[in-house]
């Protein structure tokens, strides 16, 4: 797991935020473009945006991360709603992957202090 002071634990929230703002600014999106019924969007779009909104929250503990994965998930499920999600959550996706992987090779090239 990456430290808590790590700076890639900082960019992985700032990416979680704006996986945030997008998944909400995606309800209007699949009601407008794709015509999903309103409930349905308003309920996955929310459900999928309090995912990684979580995650940015308890990244300091296991579980964060466990939340930070199925939000990648829930980005790439919203696609199932409206296809453009499956663009947008993989480009997510993406980019938390990669952080993940350079901030695990940071760290373990890092000396402990």
């Amino acid at each position: 797991m990456l430290r808590k002071d790590n700076p890639m634990n900082r960019a992985i929230s700032l990416a979680l935020i704006f996986e945030v703002v997008v998944f909400v600014l995606a309800i209007p999106g699949m009601i407008q473009v794709d015509d999903v019924p309103i409930g349905l969007a308003m309920g996955a779009g929310g459900a999928a945006a309090l995912v990684p909104l979580l995650a940015a929250a308890l990244l300091r503990r296991p579980v964060g991360w466990v939340f930070a994965w199925l939000a990648q998930a829930a980005g790439l499920a919203l696609g199932l709603l409206t296809p453009w999600m499956y663009v947008v959550g993989g480009a997510f996706a993406l980019l938390f992957v990669v952080s993940f992987v350079l901030g695990r090779r940071i760290e373990q090239s890092t000396p402990r202090s």
